[in-house]
C-alpha cells in the first residue's frame, strides 16, 4: 500500500483546499430563494446529508453549508489506516458535488458566533449570514482537563486521533517507529462519546499490524469504563486472532487515567503508572465548540433537542444534530448522524413551507473490523415514544457470537459497502 507520511496528507489537504475554494462561489446568491435561507453549520455525517436533503426536499430553500475544512476526512474506517489497510486519502472528500449539482451554496470557514436573537451567523472570516432556520452539526470537542498535563498542543505529540486527518498519520507513524516489543497503550474514555466500538476496534487493527511486523508487541487497553459496546465479540474476537497480544484495563482494575507526563511517555492511573513506546489519548467528550460558545449545550455539555425535529430546546429555529445533540438511546456514530440529518432535513423542510412535521424513525448501524476478513456489528431501529427516541423491541441486535468464518467475512464486506454507500450519500 502507499506510504502514509504527513507531507502527503498536507499536499492532499491542499488540493482539496484548492478546489474548496471553488466551490465556495455559490451559483446562485444566498439568501434570495422564495421559501427561506438555511445554514447548515458542520459538514460531516449529520451536517452534509441535511443539506443535502433539504435541498433535494425542496429546491426553492436556500442551503449554506459552512464548514472550516475544504475537505472531509472520515471517522468510520479510519482504524484500518492504523491496521494498515487503508491509506488517508481514501477517507478524504471534498464539497464539489454538493455545490454543482446539487445547488448548495457553500463556504470555508468557521463560525464563531451564532445570534440565536437575530437570526445571524459570523464566520472567523468576518463574513455574517442571516438565516431562517439553522442546523448545527459541529461533531465533538475534548475535556483536555479530565486528564492533567493533557491539552491540545500535548495531543499533537501523543495524539487522540479521535477526529480522523492528520493525528491520523502521526499515530500511525509512531506505530511503524515503535520497536518490536514495545507496548502502546490506549486511554479509552467514559461514557458517552463518539463511536462506543471505536478504541476497541482501533486495539485490534493495531495489533493486526504488530501481528505482521512486530509480533513481540502489545497493546494494552487502559479504560475508564468496566464495561464497554460488543465486549463479548471484541473478546472473541482478541483471542482468536492476536492471542494475548491485546490486554484489556477496566475502570474498577486500574484503567482509569488521571495524568500524562509527555516527557517520559507515562500515563498515570489511579493505581499505578504505565510507560509505553506510543500513547493513545483518546480523552473525555463534550458537544463541539461553536455549541458551547452559542448556548446549545447544558450542564451535561451536550445539546437538549427536540428529539421529534432535532430543534434546540434552548433556542428557537436551531436544530443539533449528530454527536452534539442528546438524542435518547441512539448513539453518538456516522450512521446515526446520517438518519438524524435526514428526519432533521424533513422537519425543517415541513417548517418552512408552515407544515406540521411527520412522524421519524431513525435507524443505527456500527460495525467494527477485527481482523481483515472478521467484521462484527450492532444495529437498532428507533421511533418516538411520549417525545424519547427509544429501540423498536425486536428490531436489531448483535452480531451472533459464534458465527462462522464466511458470517464474518460477510460481515466485514458489509462494513466497507456501508461505508462506500453512506459516503456516496453524504458526497454525490
Amino acid at each position: 500500500m502507499t506510504q502514509l507520511t504527513r507531507r502527503k496528507f498536507v499536499k492532499a489537504a491542499g488540493a482539496c483546499a484548492a478546489l474548496g475554494a471553488m466551490v465556495s462561489v455559490s451559483p446562485r446568491t444566498f439568501g434570495k430563494a422564495k421559501k427561506g435561507r438555511v445554514i447548515v453549520i458542520g459538514g460531516g455525517y449529520g451536517g452534509a446529508i441535511a443539506a443535502k436533503y433539504i435541498k433535494m426536499a425542496d429546491p426553492d430553500i436556500d442551503v449554506l453549508l459552512i464548514e472550516k475544512n475544504a475537505n472531509y476526512v472520515s471517522c468510520p474506517l479510519s482504524n484500518e489506516v492504523l491496521g494498515g489497510d487503508r491509506d488517508i486519502d481514501s477517507l478524504t472528500f471534498d464539497y464539489a458535488n454538493l455545490s454543482h449539482k446539487h445547488g448548495i451554496s457553500f463556504m470555508t470557514d468557521e463560525v464563531v458566533e451564532i445570534d440565536a436573537a437575530k437570526h445571524s451567523v459570523k464566520g472567523k472570516s468576518g463574513k455574517q449570514y442571516d438565516y431562517d432556520k439553522l442546523v448545527v452539526s459541529p461533531g465533538v470537542d475534548f475535556r483536555y482537563e479530565k486528564i492533567d498535563g493533557y491539552n491540545a498542543g500535548v495531543a499533537e505529540q501523543i495524539p487522540h486521533a479521535w477526529k480522523a486527518g492528520p493525528q491520523t498519520v502521526t499515530l500511525r507513524k509512531q506505530l511503524e517507529a515503535m520497536k518490536d516489543g514495545g507496548v502502546c497503550y490506549i486511554a479509552a474514555p467514559p461514557n458517552p462519546f463518539r463511536c462506543p466500538p471505536g478504541p476497541y476496534e482501533r486495539a485490534a487493527q493495531i495489533a493486526h499490524y504488530f501481528k505482521q511486523h512486530k509480533p513481540k508487541s502489545k497493546v494494552i487497553i487502559l479504560d475508564a469504563k468496566d464495561k464497554f459496546s460488543k465486549q463479548g465479540l471484541f473478546m472473541q474476537g482478541y483471542k482468536k486472532f492476536y492471542g494475548d497480544m491485546i490486554e484489556w484495563v477496566s475502570g474498577a482494575s486500574g484503567g482509569i487515567i488521571e495524568a500524562v507526563d509527555p516527557k517520559n511517555n507515562t500515563l498515570v492511573g489511579e493505581v499505578d503508572e504505565y510507560k509505553g513506546e506510543v500513547l493513545n489519548i483518546i480523552p473525555a467528550q463534550k458537544a463541539g465548540k461553536i455549541a458551547h460558545i452559542a448556548g446549545l449545550a447544558n450542564d451535561s455539555g451536550w445539546c437538549p433537542v427536540n428529539q421529534k425535529t432535532f430543534e434546540s430546546t434552548l433556542h428557537k429555529d436551531i436544530h443539533v444534530i449528530g454527536d452534539a445533540c442528546i438524542a435518547g438511546k441512539m448513539p453518538k456514530s456516522g450512521y446515526a448522524a446520517n438518519s438524524q440529518g435526514k428526519v432533521c432535513a424533513a422537519a425543517v423542510v415541513a417548517a418552512l413551507n408552515g407544515n406540521e412535521a411527520g412522524e421519524p424513525s431513525y435507524v443505527n448501524t456500527c460495525y467494527s473490523i477485527i481482523a481483515p476478513e472478521w467484521g462484527i456489528s450492532v444495529a437498532a431501529v428507533y421511533q418516538l415514544v411520549d417525545g424519547k427516541i427509544v429501540g423498536v423491541k425486536g428490531a436489531g441486535g448483535l452480531s451472533p457470537m459464534n458465527a462462522n468464518a464466511n458470517t464474518r467475512a460477510i460481515e466485514a464486506q458489509f462494513a466497507r459497502s456501508w461505508f462506500k454507500n453512506i459516503t456516496a450519500d453524504m458526497f454525490t
